[in-house]
């Protein structure tokens, strides 16, 4: 990923020297589980881990140098980190395991720690829209449907849906972190032909993953799992700011982005306010799903194994996780610092709608009143078309319909934007979590 979306947090976790480094614990800790086997002579074993090799710059240069000798990776890992310990000692790494044992259990673990930071900031995306929705569930908005004007809503009525969508995704990522925090070191073909299934659960449960049945290869439909709670994310996450981007036109008005003091919205045009930020993030959503196809590709692989997903997933394991925290930490401060104009929202819906959004209340009334549902509904719909086409007030022109004989109060009663809003705290009670602020 390019450095302008890489979190350098997540960037660190799939650095060279961060993954040689997990791998290098693996080998150790199989060895140390070995010993208790009696296979590897304790005094070696205390050796291995009293001369574990610094993973530093240097140590990712030998490996790159002598992976081009050895034209593979592993094995390059493996005979400089042989070399750094020193002999007889480092016989025993990679005593008994096959590539992937160590390459997949440490590529699991790294994707463990991401899906971890995920999961701290799909926590605090959820929790800065459930503030956003209890500020503002008594603000009224024009709902709009295929675009167009339809009936009252509120601003908090928003933020919450986005808010339990948020929390669905919470517990896919959760789902997700689980079904790949596995380890497996079972050999070639996942036989444990010349390793006791006994190093696995040790390994495993040292570094906090669950030992799985697998093949030479961890199946991955698990890492697919992690790429769809990813582009699920970003889907939600371009779905809050593709809200904020039609909210934010010009003739809308009723929020927009935070402009910071001595920012730009035009080179060229002084007064524009652009929704740069959410039009980002839509586009950025893109490029996740994009990792989610790539990643399903990956589940079918030759019998025991073969290696096309490998080159697939250097690229877009890192970018892909590296890419939602980016996006979720850009989102929840899109949230937290969203400009509201509420005057702006009871203005589109109480004048320039006019008054068209409450057609079905008056509807109803007809019908309440002991009109046909149909005829009513001939009724109410030529009068809406008069008020468009006239620029007139709905109910000034329903309330000249001689055959709409509704009282005054009947009227009022359905021109009142509070009635259909008397259920919006449901929203709220739906927010079942304690949001922290």
């Amino acid at each position: 990923m390019i450095p302008r979306y890489s979190p350098r947090d997540v960037a660190a976790l799939f650095s060279d020297a961060h993954r040689f480094d997990t791998m290098l614990e693996v080998e150790i800790l199989a060895a140390e589980a070995l010993c208790s086997l009696g296979v590897v002579p304790a005094a070696d074993a205390a050796a291995l881990r009293s001369r574990r090799p610094v993973v530093d710059a240097q140590f990712v240069s030998d490996v790159d140098e002598r992976e081009a000798i050895t034209n593979h990776d592993t094995a390059a890992f493996v005979d400089v980190v042989q070399a750094r310990i020193g002999m007889p000692e480092g016989v025993w790494i990679h005593y008994g395991l096959t590539s992937s044992d160590v390459v997949d259990t440490a590529l699991c673990a790294n994707l463990a720690s991401a899906a971890d930071i995920v999961i701290g900031e799909v926590t605090a995306l959820r929790d800065a829209l459930t503030i956003r929705a209890t500020e503002t569930i008594d603000w009224p908005i024009t709902g709009r449907t295929h675009g167009m004007h339809a009936e009252p809503t509120t601003y908090g009525a928003k933020f919450a849906l986005f808010a339990l969508q948020a929390d669905r995704d919470l517990q896919r990522i959760r789902d997700a972190r689980a079904g790949v925090a596995v380890g497996k070191l079972s050999g070639a073909v996942g036989t444990y032909s010349n390793i006791d299934p006994s190093v696995e659960t040790y390994v495993c449960q040292s570094l906090g993953l669950t030992p799985v049945p697998a093949t030479q290869v961890i199946a991955r439909d698990r890492h697919a799992q992690l790429l769809y709670a990813c582009a699920a994310i970003g889907t939600t996450i371009e779905q809050i700011a593709l809200e904020v981007r039609h909210l934010a036109r010009s003739e809308v008005g009723e929020a927009e982005e935070y402009f910071a003091v001595g920012q730009k919205g035009s080179s060229a045009m002084p007064h524009k306010r652009n929704p740069i930020l959410s039009e980002r993030l839509c586009g950025l959503a893109r490029v996740l799903r994009g990792y989610l196809v790539a990643g399903l590709e990956d589940v079918a692989l030759w019998h025991e194994r073969d290696i096309s997903h490998s080159s697939v997933e250097r690229v877009i394991m890192p970018d892909a996780l590296g890419l939602t925290v980016y996006m979720l930490r850009k989102a929840t401060s899109l949230v937290s610092q969203l400009v509201l104009h509420p005057e702006r929202a009871l203005e589109n819906l109480e004048v320039h709608s006019l008054g068209l959004v409450f057609s079905q209340s008056v509807l109803l009334a007809l019908v309440d009143s002991g009109m046909a549902r149909d005829d009513a509904y001939r009724i109410v719909q030529s009068a809406a078309r008069e008020a468009v086409e006239q620029r007139r007030n709905f109910r000034d022109v329903i309330a000249t319909v001689d055959s709409v004989t509704l009282s005054s109060e009947a009227l009022a009663n359905a021109f009142d934007s509070q009635r259909l809003l008397v259920h919006r705290e449901r929203f709220l009670d739906a927010l079942t979590w304690t949001a922290s602020s």
